[in-house]
């Protein structure tokens, strides 16, 4: 980060701050596809739709093909193929019992990651559950890029201490910012406040666990993004005020391709 010489600061940087980040976006005629928002999702004879038991089917959200993915360049272990495809109960219905809260297990069914193989050539899409009308496909292409921690994480709070961020640390901050958008790994960008500490809260117990417990820095730091979806009109995908949804994993979990252990959650305005 140029200009910026303060010891903290330094210290940050081996932490990684500039974590690259898969920037998603909608793709033109001339750009190569990666992935998609909405649509219907091509899912493996034997694969179920995933159900939030008691409530109803999940939206597809988005997929994206990992071999197509500058994975090398990226910080986190991605598949080296595969499909991961991301579900989302969503907040249609207006029934606030019905959101997922990462405080509460009772809910997490409610968003769901698949990690599913390549998808032969021709085939087919599964149709939609009843009830349940799909958001219009739109293609996604990528680039690599910077991003940019939130200030609220503790592991930058921490390599400051009672000293806050001088101005030129905070410009280079700012300057490495790329906004809530669609992205794969890097530093997740948040709506209110550093998403590590919302998802190390409900690893830890949830609503059990106070804000102010020691363990929420040293958890926060186990998590790393693995995916973010905002807001999109193309897509007709509104999260709350026009929020973002992310689902956040350990990185052994993730190497290890367990799934199943990536945590959700989700901001708005």
């Amino acid at each position: 980060m140029p200009g910026v010489t303060n010891v903290s600061a330094l210290r940050f940087l081996d932490l990684r701050s500039d974590f690259p980040a898969a920037h998603l976006r909608g793709a033109g005629a001339a750009d190569p596809v990666v992935g998609r928002l909405g649509g219907l999702p091509r899912l493996p004879e034997g694969t179920d739709w995933p159900v939030w038991e008691g409530r109803g089917p999940l939206g597809f959200v988005a997929e994206v093909d990992c071999a197509a993915l500058p994975r090398a360049e990226l910080d986190i272990p991605l598949p080296a193929d595969g499909r991961l495809a991301f579900f989302y109960y969503g907040d249609e219905d207006g029934d606030v019992d019905a959101l997922v809260d990462t405080a509460d297990p009772d809910t997490w069914a409610g968003a769901r990651v698949l990690h599913l193989p390549p998808a032969p050539a021709g085939a087919p899409e599964r149709p939609a559950p009843a009830g349940l009308t799909p958001y219009p496909e739109v293609p996604l292409t990528v680039r690599t890029g910077p991003s940019a921690p939130d200030f609220d994480l503790p592991a930058l709070t921490a390599a400051f201490g009672e000293d806050g961020f001088p101005e030129a640390f905070t410009r280079a901050i700012w300057g490495h910012e790329s906004g809530v958008a669609h992205q794969i790994g890097g530093h997740a960008q948040s709506v209110q406040g550093a998403v590590e500490v919302v998802v190390a809260r409900g690893a830890l117990g949830g609503r059990d666990v106070s804000w102010e417990d020691p363990r929420l820095e040293e958890e926060a730091g186990r998590w790393v993004l693995l995916a973010q979806f905002d807001s999109d009109e193309d897509a007709d995908m509104m999260w709350g005020d026009s929020g973002a949804l992310y689902w956040l994993i350990r990185p052994d979990d993730l190497a290890a391709g367990r799934f199943e252990k990536a945590l959700f959650t989700w901001q708005c305005c």
